[in-house]
């Protein structure tokens, strides 16, 4: 292959090194250069997943993998594996109090609604005094 034939491969490595704002920055400079040109770099980063999917690599260097991932010390190991289950279940928790929250306050708005709604319909309507 020739140079000119293998440089859109080593654009898009170069840009994936650099994450996603090396992406935005291509993109703005050629929507300023030449209009279709940001246009093509756009629809390539919506639909070639740059912008939006995993397959950026330069996008979360933190992952999930990096966490679970032995240290060589199993003391260490034990610790964070224990420390990582404790943070789930308090995580688990803290949502169903969430849930259990919003239901009681859907409820009391509900009854409330309906204590009004009741109330309004039960009462007689307020006469008026004769004027004299």
């Amino acid at each position: 292959m020739t140079a000119i034939a293998t440089w859109p491969g080593r654009a898009e490595s170069w840009l994936d090194e650099r994450g996603k704002a090396a992406w935005i920055a291509a993109m703005v400079v050629g929507f300023i250069v030449f209009w279709p040109i940001g246009l093509a770099l756009l629809a390539y980063m919506i639909w070639g997943k740059q912008m939006f999917g995993k397959s950026c690599k330069g996008r979360a260097r933190l992952s999930r993998g990096t966490i679970t991932a032995s240290s060589g010390n199993s003391a260490f190991d034990a610790y964070k594996a224990d420390m990582l289950k404790r943070l789930e279940d308090e995580q688990a928790a803290f949502g169903a109090f969430l849930d259990r929250l919003r239901e009681a306050k859907d409820k009391a708005e509900f009854d409330a609604f309906m204590d009004e709604r009741t109330g309004k319909s039960t009462q007689p309507p307020a006469q008026e005094a004769p004027a004299t």
